[in-house]
């Protein structure tokens, strides 16, 4: 339990901070997701339209610093391969 001032403004900042990155993490994995569903079922177009969906968001996720560069660059690079396999 925090005992000063500045403790308990950090802990405060600390829980707005967490429940922000965790919505913009949920939001990038529910994007991948769909863009993986689509490839599974093997529709190009809805696959496209996800994945167009899916890699800006994925690219200000690390912008925000919720998820680092690398691993962004990372899941961009492998969502691009799964699509392509489509063509």
């Amino acid at each position: 339990m925090a005992n000063h001032k500045s403790a308990e403004k950090r802990n405060r900042q600390n829980a707005i901070k967490r429940a922000r990155n965790t919505h913009i993490r949920t939001g990038m994995r529910n994007l991948v997701k769909h863009v993986r569903e689509a490839v599974i079922a093997g529709d190009k177009e809805a696959a496209q339209t996800a994945f167009e969906k899916a890699v800006p968001y994925i690219a200000k996720t690390s912008t925000k610093g919720v998820i680092h560069k690398a691993t962004a660059s990372r899941k961009i690079s492998r969502l691009t391969k799964l699509v392509n396999t489509l063509n």
